[in-house]
């Protein structure tokens, strides 16, 4: 037992090393009981499951030494031991401590030869057990595991496992080491069958060996707990005898006893008590470990498993070293004593508090009483412990949540604050009582607290609440009604956002019937044939009167005395400044009386006269008569007239073209009207006539009447609406505009104010009733009516053609065309195109002679000889001759006759046929004329061609054919232009057959080459057939020359596998052509050929490195190998071989007599001296030799004995003493094994265990000798290491020797001509590049030259087209600008003061801010017009602000254009430049080909020279090297560095020429800029213009007024005599029309949209084309700068450009011969670098030989390290079968 005590304190030295300082108990961190043995005062929770004697008395034996007299003894348990009445009872309580005298005495002992015991301790609570100790009375237990359960024997786990031979009984058990506290392996020390007594058994839960970093984790706590404990016995130590004898007796000494057993462990209070009391029921022993800890740091529970009452803030849990982990007092603010842990609360708050109060008071809830309950908030000024700190909602129920709950606290970021009510979304205030804006009715019942206003949120007003929160009705906007404000007011529509809510309807006075729209669209009620949203436009097909559309012309009046219609032609290109077609011409005293009766509404009117004025002075006096057809009724609307109204006076100003009557007249509808105009006086007293005028009279255009605006209710009604149109009207002078005939562009203002005033007087629209005929569609203009008319037709109905034109119809009308020489006039009658001829001039236009006569207007006789009646009208060219005559004057014969038909001439002057065979129009007439001979008077034929014969009766050589019957006529010969056509014989004369076919052809047309040639017989192309006789079949062949090929494509026959168009090669991998058979197969060897191809003539394929042979299936010269496999170089020294091939299969080199080794590069044996001179050796060599071979021959011996020992192990040689130890051992078992033994038999075995002890000693002596000729072996395989070392480093020198050459090879590379070649061939990539961007700045489209040009085409074609025009319109512009000029004059300033500078014209100028005539500013400056003005000078001062900024635009546009002519000039001078650097190029790369050319030619020669030795049969393989090795050193002529240096020359001057492309690119940018410049010019132009023509429009409406006036009363009588003839004209049409009158309808309706398309384009056309013409003008300079610039780019900077090109082109052409020299000096290069190539190959391979020796040497190491670890192997065996045998007793 003097053991234990030490056992015990080692185990427990770790828990104390990890246990806290005791000195602070459990105050500072964690506390534990003391340690004891756990068995002390539990007897009865210990049992066995086998006790020898519990039953009954039980014999047992016990094995001990020979000399013990008592062996055997009986035990009896069946009471308890006692050590003086009972000392056989060996229950299980015995093994106890209890440190009694008779510790020896006592024990628990099993019964006899049962395996399987346990023994169990049962603990009534949880305990840390720390280890355990068992000291055995007899053997331990071959096996036994310990086991444990921590929930009292509901689950087991194993501890640890323990086995004599763990491998066999617990098969699958690791027998370690631990590597964790908790790994469960088997362990043998304690289960040895020696010591036979007093054996122990330990067993520590934490093993010392293993560092446990937290000693308090949970698996360590884990492991340590325990409440039942268990040792399973499983397996008996025995001697062996039980397995020989089964019987009762023998197994009576096998059983399992065990003095003591001690468990060690304390209470498991997981470090919350220091100290443990006894739980409840459990008797108190001394020494005894009791189970209930007495629980610090508030836990509580039987081992303090548990937090106290109220102490659950955080989680219960171990403490752990100086942690005491004390469970924490909940927190409940003093309004709670309960609380419990919730471990998700923990977590959420970061483990810091984890405790829920239960049971909260005073109104509080909340984890930690901290919240209060719905309807209470947490008052701000109270203590949160406060018991009233909760505080009651105030909140109203009906427009809270919830039913008046309130925020329970303050909470900024959530916006919470304590006892604020939460309103429903409708609702708002403190106390949730009222609704919010745009709601009404606050209600418990409604679940958002309030109703929505049902406002509509378009017709609300938006600054205040949409309805009232009581009653909810709307606040509507101005313009919106009802109770949600849904509707407009009357007279209103579209109900929006907008301010006022509603728009007006704002109908058109005149297009609508009255204000009032759709509440839904707007949509106006309209009159007839108006359209629109607000009636503002007309149907398809109808239109807007204009204010003169009721004109009447004066040429169809009533003409008085002397009167005359003066017709006028328009000119297309000038606009008319008359109406109708012309003026009545009306002298002095006579009158015109115009018919009216087409009054459409009941009015006053304007009289307008429009007039030409004859004489530079006024017309004094025109009577103006309205004749009514009776008195005038008082009701009607013209009831206040009297008669003195209807007698007018007015003069004609000279200066004028038209005059308004001063005063109105009125007419009504539907009553007719004559009214007399008498033009009484043209001159006062003070006038006189103008000399060489018998009479004055005017021309009268037309009358017009002019609705007078002040009788319509639109202008009169007093409304506020009606005033601001009369002034706008006014303001905007909309009358006048009328009066004119050329009258400016209508403003939007009056033209808004015509038409609801058209739409009143006409009550709607008016049809357009365009002439079918003579409109092109029947739509006619929007305002006005005007038809688009066809050519030359005119008429607002397009119904009448112009003068000067006549034949209205369909396609308009055509020209009179009269001339001017024969006609009286230029106007012809309008039906039937006849010009009134002068006398002595015929035709419809006048401008020829009569019958008979030329030479219009001096007409003579035509001279024909009779022949004719008739000349031309110009050139008096007599016109259909007769009698077979022809010739301007018929005075020569037609073709195809003969004779004389000249008048005068005698009985000749016939002509007759042409015999030839015969006359004209007989069938057999072929001579295009003939003639008379005048000897022989003998007629002569001119044959046509292909005839030939007197008679011109024969076919022509190369024709054929029987001209003599009749029908019959000469055709050429079809003989493809393939026979001599002089040749009489061609082809046959009569048939056509070819007979003599020229060039190589033949066949009856000559249409195919002769056999033997190809090509096309047509183009007299067919070339012989130049098949190769080799390669073509021998049938097409009849000679080595003559062969038979296609004839169309020269494709000859070939034979198999031959290919060409002359056969003339082999296919793609095949060759022979020179067989004559066809080309055979080439049958590269697939894996060592480089590709399928060979030699055409020879076959030789190209081999891949390191095979050869004609198809690669050999190895290559100087290589060995199986080429199936791999080809190898031969590696043999060139000065110590008799051949450089070495073995084709071995790879042998054969070396000369006295050399040897692999390379053939050392002196053999018997032979001395340096290699190569090998020396033979002394005579004394041979003795040694011998010497030599016999260990040599040992040598292999040994070398054999070794492969024989691996084979069969190093054992072999001890088999013999092997087999003698193991009968020796036989015998020696079977002596212990026998039953009766005798003392002979002891001493027998005595002798047989010395001897094999001797044996033993004597084999490890032979094995300690084996291991010390293996440690030789080892230190020879260090040398041997220590050489191989050395060769690799020779290996390694040897590597970078080959690198050094490599690099020097590569050198050579790089310094040969191959480098020039680079050099070159980049200095071409280059200068082809730039030839291509040169190319394409002028081939490519666009480029800069072609953008140029194009440019200048446009800008002439421009120029060009619109010259004329241009100039026209200047002119007219001129003439314009005068008329206006002498109209100012004329004008009053008082009446336009007003218009002008924007004040009334009677306003004095104090009053007048906008000043007047005659007013001046205080420093005396005259005054007219000044802010908010709208006078014509306030206007005028801002558009010519707006002109001086338009002109300073053009200023700079010129300037930037001078800018631009300048960069032109500079662009030259680059290109100038540019040439001159392009030329030094040149010249430059000229010299750098000659240089080349000339280092080409030597090269060149040097090569030649070299092959032909090369070629040479005696050349062989060392002078070959010597020859490449020299030239190799060779280089070219020039360095590298020269090279490099003309190279960058010629890059340089190449790059040069680039600046060709960016003077051109700048340029053409220049001229882009410029093109740009002049579109800003232009539209700088055009607002200039704008601004001008806003000026010039409210001049000439100023001036114009007057005039407009005149010309409206001449128009209104025109227009009466037009619509009359109108009407009579329209029925003629349709009663002739009325069938075709629906297709017409329905041709009309699908133009309509065209035509007023078209007519968007006329008006924008009649807006810009002024515009655009003064924009031409002024941008005229800009224009001819930019055509100066392209000029200059077209002429001279294209000529040097293209001068550049060409240099470019020469100079790319001789680089490209460079480079084809430089390709054949590479490919001739190539085979003078394989050799040196081939040398390198051949070092690689001898590496590769190297390297697989050393692998060799390698493995060899590796075999006899293997060798020495199993010599190893057995001496360890050997070695342990020794220790076995030594410990045998």
């Amino acid at each position: 037992m003097h053991v234990t005590p030490v056992i015990f304190i080692c185990a427990l030295a770790y828990a104390t090393a990890q246990g806290p300082d005791h000195a602070h108990g459990c105050t500072h961190g964690s506390c534990y009981p003391a340690t004891g043995d756990l068995l002390v005062g539990r007897e009865k929770s210990l049992k066995a499951s086998s006790t020898c004697g519990s039953r009954k008395k039980e014999p047992y034996c016990i094995v001990s030494h020979l000399q013990d007299e008592k062996k055997c003894f009986q035990c009896d348990s069946r009471r308890p031991y006692d050590p003086v009445y009972n000392t056989i009872s060996h229950r299980i309580e015995n093994v106890i401590t209890t440190f009694k005298p008779h510790r020896k005495k006592s024990w628990w002992q099993s019964e006899n030869g049962k395996p399987d015991v346990f023994i169990q301790l049962d603990l009534e609570a949880e305990f840390h057990f720390t280890h355990l100790i068992m000291t055995f009375k007899t053997f331990r237990p071959a096996a036994m595991v310990i086991e444990r359960s921590a929930d009292f024997g509901r689950n087991w786990q194993v501890y640890r496992y323990f086995a004599y031979d763990c491998a066999s009984v617990f098969p699958g058990i690791s027998k370690g080491p631990l590597r964790k506290v908790d790994d469960v392996t088997c362990e043998s020390r304690y289960s040895d069958i020696e010591p036979s007594t007093e054996g122990e058994a330990i067993y520590r839960v934490l093993d010392p060996s293993i560092h446990i970093e937290d000693p308090y984790s949970p698996n360590i706590q884990n492991q340590l707990k325990i409440t039942n404990l268990r040792v399973n016995f499983t397996k008996l130590h025995t001697l062996g005898d039980n397995l020989l004898d089964s019987r009762v007796e023998i197994k009576e000494k096998y059983y399992y006893a065990m003095y003591e057993l001690i468990v060690r462990g304390n209470c498991f209070c997981y470090g919350h008590a220091s100290e443990c009391a006894p739980i409840d029921g459990i008797k108190d022993e001394e020494g005894m470990v009791h189970g209930r800890c007495v629980c610090k740091h508030n836990t509580k529970g039987l081992n303090c498993e548990l937090c106290d009452d109220f102490h659950n803030d955080v989680p219960w849990r171990p403490a752990e070293g100086r942690n005491t982990n004390a469970c924490k007092k909940c927190n409940c603010n003093g309004h709670s004593n309960q609380c419990h842990f919730d471990m998700a609360v923990y977590l959420s708050t970061g483990n810091a508090n984890g405790g829920v109060c239960d049971d909260c008071l005073h109104n509080t809830m909340g984890r930690t009483c901290e919240m209060c309950k719905p309807f209470y908030y947490l008052n701000p000024s109270r203590d949160i412990r406060d018991p009233g700190v909760c505080s009651a909602c105030d909140c109203d129920p009906d427009g809270s949540l919830n039913g008046g709950i309130c925020d329970g606290h303050d909470e900024p970021s959530l916006g919470m604050v304590a006892g604020q009510c939460r309103c429903k979304d409708h609702v708002e205030g403190p106390r949730c009582d009222k609704c919010k804006s745009g709601f009404f009715g606050l209600s418990a019942d409604h679940p958002l607290g309030c109703q929505a206003c049902q406002c509509d949120p378009r017709g609300t007003v938006s600054e205040r609440p949409p309805c009232d929160p009581v009653s909810g009705d709307c606040f509507c906007k101005r313009q919106v009604t009802g109770r949600s404000c849904g509707q407009c007011l009357p007279e209103h529509w579209a109900l929006s956002h907008d301010l006022n809510g509603c728009r007006d309807c704002d109908c058109d006075v005149g297009g609508a019937t009255d204000n009032h729209c759709s509440m839904d669209n707007g949509q106006c009620r309209c009159r007839s044939h108006m359209m629109g949203r607000q009636c503002t436009q007309v149907e398809s097909g109808y239109f807007f009167m204009a204010l003169d559309h009721y004109t009447y012309e004066a040429e169809l009046a009533m003409l008085g005395q002397g009167c005359s219609v003066e017709q006028r032609e328009h000119q297309p290109e000038r606009p008319a400044t008359w109406t109708g077609t012309g003026f009545s011409k009306v002298p002095e005293g006579s009158s015109l009386e115009f018919s009216i009766n087409n009054i459409p509404y009941s009015m006053e009117y304007d009289l307008l006269i429009r007039y030409e004025s004859q004489m530079p002075q006024d017309w004094e006096e025109v009577r103006v008569t309205i004749v009514r057809p009776g008195p005038i009724p008082t009701s009607s609307p013209c009831g206040n007239t009297i008669p003195a109204d209807d007698m007018l006076t007015v003069s004609l100003p000279a200066g004028s073209r038209f005059v308004v009557l001063p005063q109105s007249i009125c007419l009504e509808r539907g009553i007719s009207y004559t009214l007399h105009f008498e033009f009484s006086r043209s001159l006062n007293g003070n006038n006189v006539l103008i000399p060489g005028t018998t009479a004055a009279n005017i021309l009268v255009d037309s009358i017009s009447l002019l609705p007078r605006y002040s009788s319509l209710e639109m202008f009169i009604g007093g409304d506020p609406a009606s005033i601001a149109r009369k002034q706008s009207y006014e303001r905007y002078r909309c009358h006048d505009g009328a009066k004119s005939v050329a009258r400016p562009q209508i403003s939007d203002v009056c033209a808004k104010h015509i038409t609801s005033m058209s739409a009143i007087i006409n009550h709607g629209a008016l049809a357009c009733q365009c002439d079918p005929q003579g409109s092109v569609s029947s739509v006619c203009e929007m305002r006005g009516g005007q038809c688009r008319c066809r050519s030359n037709v005119i008429g607002r109905r397009c119904d009448h053609c112009a003068p000067g034109t006549y034949g209205f119809g369909p396609a308009g009308c055509r020209a009179c065309e009269c001339s001017l020489e024969g006609a009286v006039t230029r106007f012809c009658d309008q039906l039937t195109g006849q010009c009134p001829c002068s006398q002595g001039a015929f035709g419809q236009r006048c401008d020829g002679c009569q019958a008979g006569h030329w030479g219009f207007p001096n007409c003579k006789q035509c001279l024909c000889n009779g022949h004719a009646e008739e000349c031309h009208q110009r050139t008096g060219a007599c016109l259909n001759c007769r009698e077979n005559t022809g010739g301007d004057k018929c005075d020569r014969c037609a073709n195809g006759y003969y004779g004389n038909p000249v008048l005068g001439t005698g009985n000749g002057n016939r002509c007759q046929p042409c015999p030839c065979p015969d006359g004209p129009n007989s069938g057999r007439h072929f001579a295009t004329s003939c003639h008379q001979d005048n000897r022989n008077r003998q007629v002569v034929c001119n044959c046509n061609q292909g005839y030939t014969g007197s008679r011109c009766e024969e076919c022509a050589p190369g024709y054929y054919g029987n001209p003599s019957q009749p029908g019959g006529r000469c055709q050429p010969c079809r003989c493809s232009n393939n026979i001599d056509m002089s040749d009489l014989d061609a082809c046959d004369r009569r048939t056509g057959e070819c007979k003599k076919c020229l060039y190589n052809t033949e066949g009856p047309d000559c249409g195919v080459c002769k056999s033997g040639y190809y090509g096309d017989a047509s183009r007299r192309n067919c070339r012989k057939c130049t098949c190769n006789f080799l390669g073509t079949a021998q049938t097409q062949c009849t000679a080595r020359d003559e062969c038979v090929c296609q004839r169309a494509t020269g494709q000859c026959l070939c034979l198999p596998n031959t290919i060409g168009l002359t056969c003339d090669h082999c296919e793609p991998n095949y060759w022979n052509l020179a067989s004559g058979r066809g080309c055979e197969a080439c049958g590269c060897e697939p894996n060592n050929a480089v590709n399928p191809a060979c030699n055409e003539f020879t076959g030789k394929c190209q081999c891949r490195d390191g095979f050869g042979g004609k198809i690669c299936t050999d190895c290559q010269e100087n290589y060995w190998g199986d080429p199936r496999i791999q080809c190898r170089a031969c590696d043999c020294d060139p000065r110590g071989i008799e051949t450089s091939q070495c073995g084709q299969k071995t790879g042998h080199c054969v070396c000369q007599q006295g050399v040897s080794g692999v390379r053939c590069d050392q002196c053999a044996r018997g032979f001395s001296g340096q290699f190569p001179n090998c020396q033979p050796c002394h005579q004394c060599f041979g003795d040694w030799d011998r010497v030599v071979q016999n260990l040599a021959v040992r040598t292999k011996t040994l070398s054999e004995r070794a492969v024989e020992i691996q084979n069969t192990g190093l054992t072999g040689a001890y088999e013999k003493a092997f087999r003698d130890l193991e009968e020796k051992l036989a015998r020696a078992q079977g002596i212990v094994n026998a039953r009766n033994t005798t003392t002979e038999a002891v001493s027998s075995l005595m002798e047989l265990i010395e001897d094999l002890r001797s044996q033993i000693g004597e084999t490890t002596d032979v094995l300690n000798h084996l291991e010390g000729d293996l440690t030789s072996v080892g230190n020879s395989n260090v040398e041997a290491s220590n050489e191989l070392s050395v060769l690799e480093r020779e290996a390694k020198e040897l590597n970078l020797t080959s690198d050094q050459l490599h690099r020097q090879l590569d050198i050579l590379k790089n310094s040969n001509f191959l480098g020039a070649y680079e050099s070159i061939r980049s200095s071409y990539n280059k200068s082809r590049d730039a030839e291509r961007r040169a190319n394409q700045s002028t081939t490519t489209t666009p480029s800069t030259v072609s953008q140029s040009a194009d440019t200048r085409r446009k800008t002439e074609r421009l120029i060009s087209a619109k010259k004329d025009d241009f100039n026209r319109k200047n002119a007219a512009n001129k003439r314009a600008l005068g008329d206006l000029n002498a109209k100012a004059q004329t004008l009053d300033m008082k009446k336009i003061n007003e218009k002008v500078c924007g004040g009334p014209g009677d306003s004095p100028c104090v009053e007048s801010h906008c000043g007047g005539a005659g007013c001046r500013d205080d420093e005396g400056n005259r005054h007219c017009g000044g802010l908010n003005c709208n006078g014509a000078v306030a206007m005028a001062e801002n558009a010519l602000e707006k002109s001086k900024h338009a002109e300073k635009e053009l200023n700079i546009a010129m300037k930037e254009v001078e800018e631009l002519f300048h960069k032109v000039a500079d662009a030259k001078t680059k290109a100038e430049e540019a040439k001159g650097k392009a030329q030094a190029a040149l010249d430059k790369a000229t010299n750098t080909k000659n240089k080349v050319e000339r280092s080409n030619n030597d090269l060149r020669d040097l090569i030649k020279q070299i092959r032909d030795f090369l070629m040479q049969e005696g050349a062989d393989p060392d002078s070959i090297e010597t020859v490449a090795n020299r030239v190799l050193e060779l280089s070219i002529p020039a360095s590298p560095q020269q090279i490099r240096h003309l190279a960058e020359e010629i890059k340089d001057r190449v790059r040069s020429l680039s600046n060709v492309d960016a003077i051109l690119k700048q340029t053409q940018d220049d001229v882009r800029k410029a093109e740009q410049l002049l579109q800003e010019a232009k539209k700088a132009r055009n607002r200039a213009d704008g601004v001008k023509s806003t000026a010039e429009t409210v001049k000439r409406a100023l001036e114009d007024a007057k005039t407009a006036q005149a010309a409206a009363e001449k128009a209104i009588q025109r227009a009466k005599v037009d619509i009359g003839e109108t009407e009579v004209r329209l029925a003629q049409i349709e009663s002739e029309t009325s069938s075709s009158e629906h297709d017409l309808n329905n041709a009309m309706d699908r133009l309509g949209n065209l035509g007023r398309g078209i007519d968007g384009l006329k008006l924008k056309r009649a807006k810009n084309s002024m515009a655009a013409a003064r924009a031409e003008e002024t941008a005229t300079m800009a224009r001819d700068k930019a055509n100066d610039a392209k000029q200059i780019l077209d002429g001279e900077l294209t000529d040097k450009y293209h001068t550049v090109q060409d240099l470019v082109d020469r100079k790319a052409k001789t680089v490209q011969e460079a480079k084809k020299t430089a390709e054949r000096l590479r490919d001739e290069a190539k085979e003078l670098l394989k050799d040196a190539q081939d040398k390198l190959q051949r070092l690689a391979e001898l590496e590769k030989d190297y390297e697989e020796n050393q692998k060799r040497l390698e493995g060899k190491a590796r075999q006899l390290d293997g060798l020495e670890d199993k010599m190893k192997a057995i001496l360890n065996d050997i070695n342990k079968q020794i220790q076995i045998y030594n410990t045998c007793q």
